[in-house]
């Protein structure tokens, strides 16, 4: 369906939440790098930050405050083990949480990927200071259905409703 205009350049940060990733073995941050890419949006940088929530908080906050990046996707942290603490982190900055993301994610989740381990994904978005914030699960396989079914098909027109 069509939006009506959309931006030609959308420009985006990547952050990889993990204490064993690195830039030698993070995939799923390489993959959203990939899709990105693929699908013409301006990559500004990848990130690494360990499962800390002031640690987190304190990246994406700077992020936040950078006035060329329009979305910020990350990746890791969404479990429901103790050390996941990504939604915690990003939650209190999120001024308009947007709940479709994290109920379309796992609707796709449970039919198309994972069945009901589905029910244990906390993926999210919302918005923050005029940008988009879309928190993944760190599995390959559940940002390849992020990015080619949710992100990649309204990333523009989200950003162009922010910009409004």
């Amino acid at each position: 369906m069509a939006h009506g205009p959309q931006p030609k350049e959308v420009r985006i940060a990547i952050l990889t939440v993990s204490d064993t990733r690195t830039e030698d073995n993070d995939t799923a941050g390489a993959l959203i790098e990939h899709f990105a890419e693929l699908a013409g949006l301006a990559v500004d940088g990848r990130g690494w930050v360990a499962d800390d929530t002031v640690e987190i908080r304190n990246v994406i906050t700077a992020l936040l405050a950078q006035p060329e990046i329009d979305a910020v996707i990350t990746t890791g942290g969404t479990g429901i083990a103790a050390r996941d603490v990504t939604i915690e982190a990003i939650q209190p900055l999120l001024s308009k949480e947007l709940d479709g993301f994290g109920e379309l994610f796992r609707y796709l989740s449970f039919t198309e990927d994972v069945g009901t381990k589905a029910m244990l994904s906390r993926a999210a978005a919302g918005t923050a200071q005029g940008k988009v914030v879309f928190i993944l699960p760190g599995s390959r396989g559940a940002v390849r259905l992020a990015m080619e079914r949710l992100i990649i098909p309204e990333i523009r027109h989200i950003v162009a409703e922010l910009r409004k």
